[in-house]
């Protein structure tokens, strides 16, 4: 309690890569180590790491592999990508309402200024390519896009009375410029009339407040349409391990990484994700049916929904009167994650798939243009049923085939190696490839969803921590010398899988040991330049990063929208609370505390027993140790650190019964999550400052609604 509250920003936690200050070339490390000569060429002039390598022979020679295996003359990606095009965006830099520039696309223009790298899968740099998309699309007749600002894309269809906006990227200031391009060219001045949100990830909502105000909807103006299931599940599937989740963004997502050959390249779906300011306005009318036909201004749409596919709550929509397919992220340009490595919950590959297949047999023989909320769209019906049937039996495959396996006694730490998709996709399908999930990923998922993480070996049921048995691993093998010298070898003949498993032991063991760190970043570093796939490759390099360099910071702002934090249900408050809480400091505290909201008309019964605390929904207890009565709207500012909770009982805008000094007992057992924690062994915090501080009872460390 009385902690001082530091909530300041809405940016999303893309802009805490904008704060890490000495990520800079200039203030790389300059030392040298025995491993920087080992194995792998020397470092490389232009690498953003001054012990960063270039691609070894090995490397050079998958991607060659890779160049002459791929269906490279099948280029109708390239000639739908252009198709439509009115005009591109003339500002090559956006810039937030905060002063830092949210959105750079002269980052990338290295994609261009090559034909091939060999630092790059040419099917990754294909992707690229095909991502440097920058401006005004049509899609048909009333319907248009703007593409290339952000992760995900805007679509904008003509209504009777204005302009129904689908999908409205990460920030403010990207679906801002992307709506003033419109009008420049299209937009005939009419107003926004409706905004429709496809699913409840947070690049297809968080730049609502671009384009329309609270005002707006309350007055009628403008109706907000979404799935059913949309706010829950905007919250809940990013809330509980949300600190973890954004930590490891830092990998999936390359935070850390330059836009380099050596570095970021894309991000599959999109270059990458927006760093502006991040808004929420709740739908006014949710989609409940199945299928369900709705008049939006005057376009007939028929939403159906997909809950439990590609996100909790999603809806693909079709327009009869525009043979137009809205896919949501359902289908896109490559396969999507069924396992994605910034962690969310699990997804159905097959129920996945059937939406598909009912999606088809719905709309397919219908459809002359199918248009999402990724990528570029399809025209054709012959193509469009292409598409979706190859989309289909590539989750069915992944399903049915991994399952097949597993029943014959293949583990989840082997089926990646065991599982591979249809050949006759990988030949010829480029949309099926895996340009945003990975097959060897997305394989473990499935056995993951219903077998656990157990592979059935009692060995692994109750294992030590790996920095417990590293040690004798290292003892075993003859010390770190040997190791070394093994790991070295390893390299040199290209053997990059099997040096991390002896070097990733030693690092555990002896995380201390730099030159293990440097050798085991080499073998990192290669791997990853070896990926197609964007989140594979960012997480190798990013790991490798840090292992030679440490952990980059400066401060770090409390970066969660206050429209989201407004969106939080009262129990999904104190369950996260409950998370924060280090039960080993409440040993012998036992309270029982009654909450009262009385403008909304809630209550809980909260209880602390047995180092933990529960709280439920509608009741009160008949003796409680403490009630506090405050307003939703005054416990909202507790929660997003605008006021602490303590000056609220002190200034009286909380009333307490009781003993009030139980919450700051509580609360001295609340931990500030830090997003800094060390993944790789031996990787420490770089720089003296402090995290910043948060109010025991606020939602500081919340999820902060990560993309896809």
């Amino acid at each position: 309690m009385g902690m001082k509250p530091v909530y300041k920003t809405l940016l999303i936690p893309f802009l805490i890569v904008m704060l890490f200050s000495q990520i800079s070339c200039n203030n790389q490390s300059t030392e040298t180590s025995d491993a920087e000569t080992s194995g792998s060429d020397l470092s490389v002039s232009g690498h953003f790491d001054s012990k960063g390598k270039a691609p070894s022979e090995f490397t050079k020679k998958i991607l060659d592999e890779a160049r002459n295996s791929l269906p490279f003359s099948d280029t109708r990606d390239f000639e739908e990508n252009k198709k439509g095009f009115i005009a591109a965006m003339s500002v090559r830099q956006i810039m937030a309402d905060q002063g830092h520039v949210t959105w750079d696309m002269d980052a990338y223009n290295f994609i261009d200024e090559q034909e091939q790298y060999s630092s790059i899968h040419p099917s990754l740099h294909r992707m690229a390519k095909l991502n440097q998309n920058y401006g005004l699309y049509e899609v048909t007749p009333g319907i248009y896009q703007v593409r290339g600002l952000d992760l995900s894309q805007i679509t904008f269809i003509r209504g009777k009375k204005g302009w129904i906006a689908y999908d409205v990227l990460v920030s403010a200031e990207t679906a801002r410029a992307a709506w003033k391009l419109l009008q420049e060219h299209v937009g005939e001045g009419l107003p926004i009339s409706t905004v429709i949100y496809s699913h409840n990830h947070g690049d297809h909502w968080g730049g609502v407040r671009g384009l329309i105000t609270d005002e707006d909807v309350s007055s009628g103006r403008v109706q907000v349409i979404a799935p059913d299931g949309f706010m829950d599940h905007l919250v809940s599937e990013n809330v509980f391990a949300g600190n973890a989740m954004n930590r490891r963004m830092f990998y999936q997502y390359g935070l850390l990484l330059p836009r380099s050959e050596y570095g970021y390249v894309t991000q599959g779906l999109g270059h990458a994700v927006s760093a502006g300011s991040v808004g929420l306005i709740a739908p006014t009318k949710l989609i409940t049916k199945p299928i369900e036909e709705v008049m939006v201004d005057g376009v007939r749409m028929i939403f159906q929904l997909t809950p439990g596919t590609e996100a909790p709550a999603e809806m693909n929509t079709y327009f009869p009167d525009l043979k137009a397919l809205w896919m949501a992220e359902n289908v896109q340009h490559g396969m999507h994650n069924i396992y994605t490595l910034r962690g969310a919950p699990v997804r159905d590959a097959l129920r996945w798939s059937k939406y598909i297949n009912e999606t088809l047999y719905l709309f397919g023989d219908k459809a002359e243009v199918m248009f999402a909320s990724h990528h570029w769209p399809r025209w054709g019906n012959e193509r469009i049923r292409e598409v979706l049937r190859d989309a289909r039996d590539a989750y069915a495959h992944l399903n049915n085939q991994v399952l097949h396996h597993a029943n014959q006694g293949v583990t989840i730490n082997q089926i990646h190696n065991v599982y591979a998709p249809p050949q006759s996709l990988q030949k010829s399908a480029w949309h099926s490839r895996d340009y945003h999930g990975s097959a060897e990923n997305n394989a473990r998922a499935v056995i993951q969803r219903f077998l656990g993480y157990w592979d059935g070996n009692p060995t692994n049921l109750i294992s030590l921590s790996p920095e417990e048995s590293a040690p004798l691993y290292v003892e075993m093998m003859g010390g770190s010398k040997k190791i070394l010298d093994k790991g070295k070898e390893l390299i040199a003949e290209g053997k990059y899988k099997l040096a991390t498993e002896i070097l990733n032991r030693l690092v555990l063991a002896e995380p201390d040991n730099q030159n293990a760190k440097d050798l085991l970043a080499d073998a990192f570093e290669q791997l990853g330049y070896q990926q197609e796939n964007p989140g594979l490759r960012n997480s190798f390099l990013a790991a490798a990063y840090e292992l030679r360099n440490d952990i980059p910071t400066s401060a770090i702002p409390n970066s969660s929208s206050p429209d989201v934090i407004r969106v939080m249900t009262t129990g999904q408050f104190l369950d996260f609370l409950a998370i924060r809480m280090d039960g080993r400091k409440t040993q012998g505290m036992k309270y029982g505390i009654n909450l009262i909201t009385p403008d909304n008309g809630e209550k809980y019964a909260v209880e602390l027993s047995n180092e933990t605390m529960t709280n439920i929904q509608g009741y009160l207890l008949p003796d409680p140790d403490l009630t506090i009565t405050i307003k939703r709207k005054d416990l909202e500012k507790a929660m997003m650190g605008l006021k602490t909770l303590a000056d609220m009982i002190k200034d009286g805008t909380a009333k307490t019964e009781g003993d009030p000094s139980i919450l700051a007992k509580i609360g001295s057992a609340i931990v500030n999550f830090d997003l800094r924690f060390p993944i790789m062994p031996g990787t420490r915090i770089r720089g003296s400052q402090a995290s910043p501080t948060v109010d025991a009872y606020s939602a500081g460390g919340l999820g902060r609604n990560s993309p896809e």
